[in-house]
């Protein structure tokens, strides 16, 4: 089979195409043949060293498809069944090792493409929005990069249930995308604008409830700044890379904030949650609730470019891999 290896780390050059030997399944294990591979920050981070595995490795961890093979102990799958999965390392390939454990069935009205641009992200959007700080009706949230994967989600389910949302976007093509997603206000983030300024402009000095931020050093310290007294802090990833350390007076200094760091795997490990959770997403998806944005679809072998306009944040929505 076909496969991205990254043999050192480096920049988006070192994802290269090559032929690896087909997978077999061990126990409580599938393989799966993806039409549609999710491409995330993660990946970058993984490429570039800041993450494991350890060079040789295949990257990327999500995907839709069909099951091709079981493994032993599996009765839940066989071949032919349709599932997506989020947590499958190696899925930059024409074949993926699946834990039986990790795999989404997939319902018929939902597509393979539509499975693997939301179940990652929408997992994530879910438990922020329901178990690490419950959206409530009337609160104020601040979304930073409300126009890309987890962002656009966190826009509309914290609206439907009643949140007013202000975004922040890099382009005013994105903010207008984030409106149309129901954000109450938005934010160019572009020319260094003064993001706790203007949102305490907006909310008449009071400051949001929640902060919901997937960016990390560069946006950080406007959060925080941006918070009302014993707001919450909710930071679920580091695109622009891990917040420095800091002095934990500082949350005191701003008003006793709550900050956490949650991750999907505290979240969506047991097999029953993680299908509780996907099975509320597709849900709310049929029903109209939550629409999925692709923003780029590439064959296996482009996926250096697929990396450089992630990291570049020249799309919105989901980029796929196509193999």
């Amino acid at each position: 089979m076909r496969a991205i290896v990254v043999t050192q780390y480096g920049g988006p050059e070192v994802l290269g195409v090559a032929t690896l030997p087909d997978p077999t399944p061990g126990p409580g294990e599938v393989v799966a043949r993806p039409s549609a591979i999710g491409v995330n920050f993660k990946d970058i981070h993984e490429r570039e060293g800041r993450a494991k595995p350890s060079p040789p490795f295949t990257p990327g961890s999500e995907g839709a498809g069909t099951v091709t093979a079981v493994g032993k102990g599996v009765t839940s799958l066989v071949p032919g069944d349709r599932i997506a999965w989020c947590a499958a390392p190696g899925s930059y390939a024409e074949q993926v090792v699946v834990p039986a454990r990790a795999a989404v069935p997939l319902p018929v009205d939902v597509t393979d493409e539509t499975a693997a641009a939301l179940l990652l992200q929408g997992l994530t959007a879910h438990y922020l929005t329901t178990s690490t700080h419950p959206a409530r009706e009337g609160d104020t949230a601040l979304v930073h990069a409300a126009a890309g994967g987890v962002g656009r989600l966190l826009t509309q389910l914290l609206t439907r249930q009643g949140v007013r949302v202000v975004a922040t976007a890099s382009t005013p093509e994105k903010a207008a995308a984030a409106r149309g997603l129901g954000a109450w206000q938005t934010l160019v983030t572009a020319g260094g604008a003064d993001i706790a300024a203007r949102v305490r402009e907006m909310t008449g000095g009071r400051g949001v409830d929640v902060v919901y931020d997937g960016v990390g050093r560069d946006t950080f310290e406007a959060g925080l700044a941006s918070l009302r007294p014993r707001g919450t802090f909710v930071l679920f990833g580091e695109s622009s890379g891990a917040v420095p350390g800091f002095d934990p007076r500082l949350l005191a200094s701003h008003g006793s904030l709550f900050l956490t760091r949650p991750t999907l795997n505290d979240h969506a490990t047991d097999p029953s949650e993680l299908l509780f959770r996907s099975s509320e997403l597709f849900g709310w998806l049929s029903d109209g609730a939550i629409d999925v944005s692709v923003g780029g679809r590439y064959a296996l072998e482009e996926a250096a470019r697929a990396h450089r306009d992630l990291a570049g944040r020249r799309s919105m929505g989901k980029l796929l891999l196509k193999p």
